[in-house]
């Protein structure tokens, strides 16, 4: 996947932002641990996705491009895919669930796609979404179930390669296993001894319980701070085998040490994030002293914080 990964970077370059690594003095403090966050929530749209729907949607053809593509996401997925559309002049339409926020909702439709509201989870409109993709001959681009959308979140690995000339560990939050799996997949084929740390909420260890069984299983789920990571995984999802190979270690932290992180997050570096990179945050925090001595990169994936989670975050 390494080519695929080095071919998204250059075709999407014109695109996405190269996202600044800064290294943070409170984080680290007291474990003698450097820790570099991956500022990946200044990206476009507030979300590492807009990476992965630039890549699939560069790499249509003239004839799918004038279809126009089909997507499911309550958030940064479809966000992603809206802008990324908007700027190529391709219609889109995106199928959310009914837990989707009004504001997350309406931030879609303002980049000009059109929102279909299907079921009342995230995985069933992702499956009606693929059905309705299929039926109208227009491309389905999902939000981890595809290696083009994987190889453009794995750009991220590109840059840290470049930014860092030694990292020890990678904390990055798990949701489908797109962003994981393509970071992962570029680090183990140009740094090998670099560690892969799956960072899961207690609440929603779905692919983490997949990987466990060895096959995609249906999972009880909690509420979560951790919207963006929330969810269900496709039957046949391709992101179970990268995973699998890319993730050395995994670390669940609960919802009240998520919080905590976020709240961390804001009062030393001032950002606010969203519950995911608080996940890999909060994950970090709880493994600090197995990395004293070294370079640890935290991504923090987005900042698209829906209001209930904010008034929690400032309370």
């Amino acid at each position: 996947m390494r080519e695929a990964i080095t071919a998204a970077y250059e075709r999407i370059r014109p695109f996405v932002r190269e996202t600044p690594l800064e290294r943070s003095a409170d984080l680290g403090a007291g474990e003698d641990v450097s820790v570099f966050l991956k500022l990946e929530h200044l990206q476009r749209t507030g979300s590492f996705k807009f990476r992965g729907a630039s890549n699939k949607i560069a790499m249509l053809t003239p004839e799918q491009a004038a279809a126009g593509v089909i997507a499911a996401s309550n958030g940064n997925h479809g966000l992603g895919v809206a802008a990324a559309a908007e700027m190529r002049g391709i219609s889109a339409e995106v199928y959310v669930s009914s837990q989707v926020s009004p504001a997350k909702a309406q931030r879609i439709e303002r980049h000009g796609a059109r929102i279909r509201s299907v079921g009342d989870d995230p995985l069933a409109a992702e499956v009606a979404a693929r059905r309705a993709a299929g039926e109208a001959g227009k491309v389905f681009i999902s939000p981890y179930n595809d290696a083009d959308v994987i190889a453009g979140q794995g750009t991220i690995a590109v840059e840290l390669e470049r930014q860092l000339s030694r990292i020890n560990a990678v904390f990055v939050a798990v949701g489908g296993g797109g962003l994981i799996g393509g970071i992962g997949a570029y680090l183990k084929a140009v740094s090998p001894r670099t560690e892969i740390v799956g960072c899961w909420p207690e609440n929603s260890p779905v692919l983490y319980e997949c990987l466990r069984a060895g096959s995609i299983v249906d999972v009880a789920e909690r509420p979560t701070i951790s919207e963006s990571t929330s969810g269900g995984l496709e039957p046949g999802s391709v992101t179970l085998d990268v995973c699998r190979k890319a993730i050395d270690r995994s670390v669940m932290v609960s919802e009240d040490e998520i919080l905590s992180a976020m709240r961390l997050v804001l009062e030393t570096e001032h950002w606010v994030v969203e519950g995911a990179a608080g996940v890999a945050v909060a994950a970090f925090r709880k493994e600090a002293r197995r990395y004293a001595g070294k370079n640890v990169v935290i991504v923090l994936c987005g900042r698209n914080v829906s209001a209930g989670v904010l008034g929690r975050l400032v309370s």
